[in-house]
């Protein structure tokens, strides 16, 4: 009987955590992916290159990564950004990712 407690109390909290802690524009309790612009843009700059970095979560109790647009602006090479946007996927609450992505040159 513990077992089964202790089973669905970790499920329950799987499922209620859903993106890693992480506020989308849409979050499925079964499964998302979902991909957004951020409001920053910057027009007089060419979109050459892109860099991405990512967080990951599992069962929303162990997170870790870094998805800083500075980070993401050294895994591109870019020094000077265009735009930003925003990549989070969620499959049951098990295992969440979200990823900034920065382009620019």
């Amino acid at each position: 009987m513990k077992k089964i407690v202790a089973t669905s109390v970790v499920a329950v909290s799987a499922l209620m955590t859903g993106c890693a802690g992480v506020a989308t524009p849409a979050n499925g309790a079964l499964f998302s992916n979902v991909k957004w612009d951020s409001s920053i843009a910057n027009n007089t700059v060419e979109a050459e290159k892109q860099g991405e970095a990512c967080v990951s979560s599992v069962l929303g109790l162990v997170a870790s990564g870094d998805a800083s647009i500075e980070a993401a602006k050294a895994a591109g090479g870019i020094t000077e950004v265009a735009t930003i946007a925003h990549n989070s996927s969620n499959v049951l609450g098990f295992y969440a990712k979200y990823c900034t992505i920065v382009s620019g040159k």
